[in-house]
């Protein structure tokens, strides 16, 4: 549990440089460097990536059980990740009706990502895992929220279409996970 605990503390830590304040990740920029900035950004965030996904592979292997996730939890976390894909695929892509109202589809898509694996799992490494990524998100959102309020920024809104076609590559890519992706990567069936 503990290679599961580091890997999240170094991950969100590096990606939580601006939630405090904006120019956080400016400083830092100015102090090191772009570049030098970059390089350490990339490299922490690989190497807590990496030790989230060991961690919790051998969290999963003697899972300490703190709840059994309810039958429709799995029919919900599915809807959601839906969702959750349709939203990442808008990601620098022109914003539409729906994500101009998002502003943030990045990090709401991983918000709801990990409600969706907090619904359908009970286990510790699940409520370490998606727990703490949850919180991450909702202070991640709220600091850009915040942040687009104090420069009065308006986001420019493209036609339907500018959701809808990224959206649509996002549903397809959410079926596939569905289909196989998800237990040929993660091991486990969403489907059951």
């Amino acid at each position: 549990m503990y290679i599961l605990i580091a890997g999240l503390v170094i991950f969100l830590a590096v990606h939580s440089v601006r939630i405090p304040a904006e120019d956080g990740r400016g400083r830092q920029i100015e102090q090191h460097g772009r570049k030098r900035w970059m390089a350490f950004y990339a490299i922490a965030s690989i190497i807590g990536f990496i030790l989230i996904v060991w961690g919790y592979g051998l969290a999963r292997q003697l899972p300490v059980v703190l709840w059994d996730p309810p039958f429709w939890g799995r029919h919900l976390a599915l809807v959601l990740m839906a969702i959750s894909f349709f939203l990442i695929a808008q990601n620098g892509s022109p914003q539409g009706p729906i994500v101009a109202r998002v502003r943030h589809p990045m990090t709401a898509a991983v918000g709801i990502w990990s409600l969706a694996h907090l619904i359908a799992n009970g286990t510790l490494a699940d409520l370490l895992l998606f727990g703490s990524i949850l919180v991450w998100a909702v202070l991640a959102f709220s600091a850009a929220i915040r942040r687009d309020q104090e420069a009065a920024s308006k986001p420019a809104v493209a036609g339907w279409m500018a959701d809808l076609g990224p959206g649509g590559g996002g549903l397809a890519i959410w079926l596939v996970f569905l289909w196989k992706a998800h237990e040929w990567l993660i091991g486990v069936s969403p489907l059951g």
